[in-house]
């Protein structure tokens, strides 16, 4: 089985994701979902979470060989990102949501000299919204963003628009399609599920998929 299998089936398995096609979640955007993902779940669950470090680890070995610096998003890429930076024994720092209102003020922590090569840590690609902001932040500090993991996306135009428009890459354990997959390989959804789920993906804000 593939990783993007392993890890949407444990997502799957432990509830990190929910699927709802019948009775669908309403997201703080108001858009009505029948998905609702929370990858925080996973770091309750050892092997699980091994599954994803190790994942990270060997996207990163291949997508971005050249990373200085393991970076997360505050606050759900923050575990992953250090435990990514543990098992390659390189710097860890993270981004804040907005300046500190104490101290030095500090956006960033951690030591990312200007010009470092940095790989973002996320846990969940929806728009791209909050992990442009890292993006920009790290920019401006003067490093160079290689790109973006993450553990999940729902593959939503709107993010590869996002990511288009500010010339970064991201890549993904797993993803909206492969889980659709693996949600009916193993009874989570059934047939009939298909054409709601695949119709929410083209367009979130349009509701009519829900009548499919």
């Amino acid at each position: 089985m593939t990783v993007e299998k392993i890890v949407a089936k444990n997502l799957l398995d432990i509830k990190a994701v929910s699927l709802q096609p019948n009775d669908p979640f309403t997201w703080a955007s108001g858009i009505k979902s029948p998905i609702y993902c929370d990858n925080r779940l996973v770091l309750s669950y050892p092997e699980k979470r091994s599954v994803v470090v190790k994942g990270f680890v060997e996207l990163i070995q291949k997508e971005y060989a050249d990373a200085d610096v393991i970076v997360g998003t505050a606050t759900a890429g923050i575990p992953w990102g250090a435990m990514v930076a543990d098992q390659m024994e390189k710097p860890f720092g993270y981004v804040r949501s907005s300046n500190k209102t104490h101290g030095k003020g500090n956006k960033i922590e951690g030591k990312i000299e200007k010009g470092a090569k940095v790989v973002v840590v996320e846990d969940l690609i929806s728009t791209g919204g909050s992990v442009k902001d890292v993006i920009v932040s790290l920019r401006e500090a003067g490093a160079e963003v290689l790109g973006v993991v993450a553990i999940f996306t729902y593959l939503l135009p709107a993010s590869t628009e996002l990511f288009n428009s500010i010339d970064c890459t991201f890549k993904t354990l797993s993803n909206y399609d492969v889980l659709i997959d693996v949600a009916l390989e193993n009874s989570y959804i059934q047939e009939a599920d298909l054409e709601k789920l695949k119709a929410w993906k083209k367009d979130p804000k349009d509701e009519s998929w829900m009548n499919k």
